[in-house]
């Protein structure tokens, strides 16, 4: 097993990037989410678990533990494999999947590509108790903490199934165009139309 890769990165694009360690270049396969934390690194190290199939070895890189233990997780449910489990850690952070299983919202997982409403249950019925045991730390918002009021409405439209990163795109256009709104209710209203 491999536990970690620490190197150049040679190659980088938004699902795979080549990491080269003492002249031998290793090809891993990235969530976007681990795109976005090492796109403007020139070296990283990365956390790995590698896909033994009959048909060949998939190596995929990880940015911090927390997405990798999500990831292991993900791939433990029946009808997820490691390709889904990517994809679903490409467009959802893994805050929001870990939101999601705990508040049972599934539509929130039917909104990523390839998981329907039959396996969203699944992954909520799976995952909901071991998400739970794992779940200490506080979920994270990457929206100034100085700002309540674009805090919860960014856990208001997470809450209704829409994708972090859209949601947080959302409020920050509707602040932009009126940085006096001190409305929660108005500020997701707005936030949802400019959706």
């Amino acid at each position: 097993m491999i536990a970690y890769l620490n190197g150049r990165l040679a190659y980088k694009s938004p699902a795979m990037v080549h990491i080269d360690i003492n002249g031998v270049g290793y090809e891993v396969q990235i969530s976007l989410n681990t795109y976005s934390r090492i796109q403007d690194l020139e070296a990283c190290k990365l956390l790995t678990w590698l896909h033994v199939k009959e048909d060949g070895h998939t190596l995929y890189g990880f940015f911090d533990e927390s997405e990798r233990s999500l990831f292991l997780l993900l791939i433990s449910v029946s009808g997820i494999g490691a390709s889904t489990a990517r994809m679903m850690l490409s467009s959802l952070q893994p805050e929001d999947i870990t939101r999601a299983i705990m508040m049972e919202n599934e539509k929130m997982l039917e909104s990523v590509k390839g998981i329907g409403a039959k396996t969203a249950k699944r992954v909520i019925l799976e995952l909901k108790d071991k998400v739970k045991k794992g779940k200490e730390n506080p979920i994270h918002l990457s929206l100034p903490v100085n700002n309540t009021i674009q805090e919860d409405a960014l856990n208001a439209l997470v809450t209704l199934g829409i994708a972090r990163n859209m949601a947080e795109t959302a409020i920050t256009r509707v602040m932009k165009s009126d940085p006096l709104l001190q409305n929660l209710e108005e500020l997701i209203k707005k936030a949802l139309k400019s959706l």
